[in-house]
């Protein structure tokens, strides 16, 4: 009975999503155009997989509806969602012919380390709302494939555990709180975990997210089953265990907030959310040591710009002093040699992956990384670029 119950409550509340003019959820989540849906039903194993948008299909009906919908939807009525796959539609590829593309080199430097391929795993909170195993499905694809990962301030497993499944140290996402204290105890654990690299996110101040204020967790029965105070089914986030109390309030950074971080810490300081050449120069003369072109994957802002229109002036600000990378849409090969040829040197993926861990665990998450690999392997040789640093701005339109 109670299966029956949940899964009509299910039906029920993607009925209403489907249905909503401020969310149009199926399209927003995946980024999917009419081309891609071709395989109405769900695949049985990881290596059915066709295309990372078989993986969506998965998650679409096992993951349960608050989780599904937490990491779906975005601001507002998902405008910045859907522009974030709108604009690879807006970039043509010149394709070049007659050129000895037989051996294909995808890898890509960052900080003086090499890796295999030029996609990261973005960071995203709660991953064991989309698998039991959770950050460290994650980090043992990460391993397996040779990618960086970066963890959520609000991750479901703490950095020490997650290092130890990635084998090497992962890269660390800062949200940070009001209270100063409490933001170097964070800042210094991770340090003293060997984090070498920390993400500050500035794009994600302030949202509004009308799906989720229609389905609120703190008065919704079946979420208050797992998240109501007292349930003992969620526990508190791991990284503040044993730190001083946050606030809970994110913090209203400005510039004097990065220069304080970067003097408290020996790790790189990248900025996860420039999108403006003047963001970008001012990145320059505060001295961190990257950027993140990002719109937090539509889900803090409803601007309506993709980042891959956001790209070109940063990337042209920076003009090659700081690395670049870039997340928002990513779905296929040809979106993330545009995003190369534009100037990124790597890009991020977010809800892809998620949809990998959703649906097959670990085994997903590669296959997802294996796929875009694949993709991107062959639009290179179509493009007659053997390796990353071929790829320019002559490649696009």
């Amino acid at each position: 009975m109670k299966k029956a119950i949940g899964l009509a409550s299910r039906r029920k509340f993607l009925q209403f999503l489907a249905a909503s003019p401020a969310v149009c959820l199926a399209n927003q989540a995946s980024g999917q155009n009419l081309a891609d849906i071709y395989a109405p039903e769900a695949i049985g194993k990881a290596s059915d997989a066709v295309n990372v948008f078989d993986f969506h299909e998965v998650v679409k009906e096992t993951l349960q509806a608050g989780h599904y919908t937490y990491m779906a939807v975005g601001a507002d009525d998902g405008g910045t969602v859907r522009a974030n796959r709108e604009g690879f539609q807006r970039l043509q590829l010149r394709i070049r012919r007659l050129a000895d593309v037989s051996n294909i080199d995808t890898s890509v430097e960052l900080f003086g380390e090499r890796y295999p391929i030029p996609i990261l795993i973005a960071p995203c909170g709660s991953h064991k709302a989309f698998h039991p195993d959770g950050e460290l499905a994650v980090a043992r694809a990460a391993k397996s494939r040779g990618v960086v990962q970066m963890l959520s301030t609000v991750a479901s497993t703490g950095v020490e555990d997650v290092n130890a499944a990635r084998g090497r140290p992962v890269w660390y996402q800062l949200y940070p709180d009001e209270r100063w204290d409490a933001n170097e105890a964070l800042v210094k654990r991770v340090e003293r975990a060997g984090c070498p690299v920390l993400v500050l996110t500035v794009d994600n101040i302030i949202r509004n997210r009308d799906a989720l204020e229609r389905f609120r967790r703190n008065s919704n029965p079946e979420c208050q089953a797992c998240h109501a105070k007292g349930s003992g089914v969620i526990p508190t986030k791991p990284m503040f265990v044993g730190l001083p109390e946050r606030t809970g309030s994110r913090l209203f950074m400005d510039w004097d907030f990065v220069d304080r971080l970067k003097n408290t810490t020996s790790m790189k300081l990248i900025l996860k959310g420039i999108v403006t050449a003047e963001d970008a120069s001012l990145a320059l003369e505060y001295g961190v040591d990257g950027v993140i072109v990002s719109n937090h994957g539509g889900r803090a802002e409803d601007s309506g710009r993709s980042t891959i229109e956001s790209l070109p002036e940063v990337v042209d600000a920076i003009d090659g002093r700081l690395p670049i990378i870039v997340d928002g849409g990513f779905r296929r090969g040809t979106d993330i040699i545009k995003a190369l040829a534009i100037g990124a040197d790597a890009i991020a993926i977010g809800r892809p992956y998620l949809w990998g861990l959703g649906a097959f665990g670990q085994e997903g998450v590669e296959t997802v990384l294996d796929i875009l690999k694949r993709e991107l392997e062959i639009v290179m040789r179509q493009a007659s670029t053997t390796r990353i640093d071929e790829i320019g701005r002559d490649l696009i339109v």
